[in-house]
């Protein structure tokens, strides 16, 4: 009977045993699966977000330029970039009267975005300024716009509503279709890039010594590096909850892992800032007459202290020198060429196939004219113009153009650092609990096997 007794207390005290143990490995299993997973998950994200050239710092001189990175960045962030983004809220520069219904010279426009993004939100007829809609008779002359091909009455992909349209033209609140992504891909837009480059502006060859076509495409290539970075900033991440924010998985792969691209937006950048400045005396003496006088006088002094801010002549007075620009007897032949190549990346906006794609190309396109206009602008002895006749949209388009640049300056710097910190928490905060805590439950039931069970 005794014995009987003690075979059952063994018995009952293996199979306690056995139960432990397959308790044991089981809790080993999950731990050791819910780790491989989460490992995969760290994996696959490190190979997705690969930024490590986000945070590359350039320093020295910009190239062809008067100016260094460091200063650049620093004039940038605390005092052009706050003056800016406060001038162009003003009344004068916030409207801009564009032609956004020409027809492409080049091939049939088949290019339409599939957002409401995309589509271009025109001003009331009670909005723009009054004073827009009247002959000039002081301040600045106001704009003869005209299609490229010569067609006013072209047509373009129907997304405005046709009540919106006054006559040729329209004015657009730039404050309300701010440029942004759009959903405006595919061969479309691919073909409006390729024909910039391949055939008005291919790249120069290492030892390219026309420093003019140089410029060109260095100048096309910052443009359109600050064009990604805006649409990568300003991203649709979730179209189901329209979440909108920073995409820096985009911003990497098409402008921060290619060193060029970033420095060729710094030299577009000192381009048009010395434009600016080279034009300070008429930017200074200009009215930006709105009729709301409040607004003008602030647009007025805003200006001014763009113009002759105290860092900026002390740090960087001059951002680019474009006096080694035409020299030689090729000069005047050179300068044709390009006027020609760029008038043709002029009329190329015409065929993009997004009316807000549309509206910031010939905005900047036009800002980027305007800054060549008043660079460019000498006589046969190579002095400057002394008479220099800027039109309204050119200068709202000029000083637009410069704020976007800046804030692309602005987010290269800035968001170099920020993406990298960015994946270094994204890799280690989200694990480290779930690592620790899988750990700690797995040696505890190891533990607990392991010590000797009562007999």
């Amino acid at each position: 009977m005794v014995m009987v007794e003690a075979e059952i207390v063994n018995k009952n005290r293996s199979a306690k045993r056995r139960r432990w143990f397959i308790g044991a490995v089981i809790a080993v299993l999950i731990a050791t699966s819910f780790s491989s997973r989460h490992s995969h998950k760290i994996s696959l994200l490190i190979n997705r977000h690969k930024f490590c050239t986000c945070s590359q710092k350039y320093t020295g001189i910009v190239e062809d330029c008067c100016c260094d990175y460091e200063t650049v960045d620093s004039l940038n962030g605390e005092v052009l970039h706050p003056l800016l983004q406060e001038l162009v809220t003003t009344p004068f520069f916030r409207y801009f009267k564009v032609k956004l219904w020409c027809d492409c010279p080049f091939w049939p426009d088949d290019g339409m975005c599939r957002l409401r993004d995309c589509s271009v939100c025109e001003c009331p007829e009670n909005e723009f300024p009054e004073i827009f809609k009247k002959p000039v008779r002081r301040g600045l002359p106001s704009d003869d716009l005209v299609c490229q091909e010569g067609k006013p009455q072209a047509t373009v992909d129907r997304t405005l509503d046709s009540k919106a349209f006054r006559g040729e033209m329209t004015y657009v609140n730039l404050q309300l279709n701010p440029e942004r992504f759009t959903g405006y891909v595919g061969p479309s837009a691919k073909r409006i890039w390729d024909a910039v480059y391949s055939e008005n502006c291919p790249k120069y060859s290492s030892g390219e010594i026309c420093q003019e076509k140089k410029f060109l495409y260095k100048l096309i290539s910052g443009l359109h590096s600050s064009i990604s970075i805006h649409i990568a900033a300003d991203y649709l991440l979730d179209e189901s909850t329209n979440l909108w924010g920073k995409n820096l998985e985009l911003m990497d792969d098409r402008v921060l892992k290619y060193p060029d691209r970033v420095r060729n937006l710094y030299f577009t950048f000192l381009f048009v800032l010395r434009a600016v400045t080279k034009a300070a005396d008429y930017l200074e003496q200009a009215e930006y007459d709105t009729g709301n006088q409040m607004e003008d006088v602030k647009a007025q002094s805003l200006m001014r202290k763009l113009l002759h801010n105290p860092k900026l002549q002390a740090a960087c007075p001059l951002p680019f020198d474009e006096a080694k620009l035409w020299q030689g007897q090729s000069g005047p032949e050179l300068k044709q060429q390009i006027q020609k190549q760029f008038k043709n990346i002029s009329a190329l906006m015409d065929c993009v196939g997004c009316e807000k794609c549309r509206l910031w190309g010939k905005l900047q396109v036009l800002g980027l004219g305007t800054a060549l206009k008043i660079l460019f602008s000498v006589n046969g002895q190579n002095y400057p113009d002394p008479i220099l006749h800027l039109q309204r949209n050119e200068v709202i388009a000029l000083v637009n153009l410069l704020n976007r640049l800046s804030e692309s300056v602005k987010l290269v710097h800035e968001m170099g650092n920020s993406a990298e910190n960015v994946m270094v928490r994204l890799i280690s905060t989200p694990t480290a609990q779930p690592f620790g805590s899988w750990r700690n439950i797995r040696e505890s039931v190891i533990g607990l096997w392991s010590r000797k069970l009562p007999l």
